[in-house]
């Protein structure tokens, strides 16, 4: 009753809706994406939660961008360097893309290399049924374990097995011999390691030597 003693009708506010507010799932999401410069895939949300549905509802609100197909990214975070090669290698839908080629070689920010568009790596027998973006160069090669690393938590192909992908796509002599001396220079590999790829990949430097 109100203070003359009429009976007063009483509505509570309204609470929010639970998809309104960021709940467990974002929380979710975004430990998953402070790991990988703000990106997340739906194929790891599935794997956590069973359901990459919160993702689409996410981005309907604005709360994550859709990047392309199954890639989303949480707009609140920095942008990074890094960040392109996070989502080349989260593009393929099903596996992990491996960063490789030409693209390692520039993740790590050895020699001038500048490829117009980042290589990734799937297996083999990976067949993607999609149209693959301009910016990414799919190669589909088997890579043991040894031959996959980590590089600001982005996978990547070990600097060895970059270098002799690279020689095999007739990358020039000028970038190989640039990439192996900064990699010797930066400590991404041992002097032995370094003179066992020149054998491998620059055999006309070695005739220099002789000649000389």
């Amino acid at each position: 009753m109100d203070e003359t003693g009429q009976s007063v009708l009483f509505c509570p506010t309204p609470e929010p809706k639970a998809d309104r507010m960021p709940g467990k799932e974002y929380k979710k999401i975004l430990d998953l994406a402070a790991d990988q410069f703000g990106y997340v895939a739906t194929s790891q949300v599935r794997e956590r939660s069973g359901s990459g549905d919160a993702l689409r509802k996410m981005a309907k609100r604005g709360t994550l961008e859709r990047v392309s197909r199954g890639v989303y990214r949480v707009p609140t975070f920095p942008s990074s360097p890094f960040a392109e090669y996070m989502e080349a290698s989260l593009w393929p839908a099903g596996v992990r893309g491996i960063i490789s080629y030409q693209s390692s070689l520039a993740l790590r920010g050895l020699s001038d290399v500048s490829p117009s568009a980042i290589h990734i790596t799937v297996p083999k027998d990976f067949r993607i049924r999609r149209q693959v973006p301009h910016h990414i160069v799919v190669h589909n090669e088997e890579l043991i374990d040894i031959e996959v690393t980590l590089f600001e938590e982005i996978p990547t192909t070990i600097l060895r097995r970059a270098i002799k992908d690279c020689h095999r796509a007739h990358l020039g002599s000028y970038l190989l011999r640039q990439a192996i001396a900064d990699a010797r220079k930066e400590g991404f590999l041992s002097p032995g390691e370094a003179a066992d790829l020149v054998k491998q990949v620059l055999p006309e430097a070695l005739q220099e030597t002789d000649d000389e």
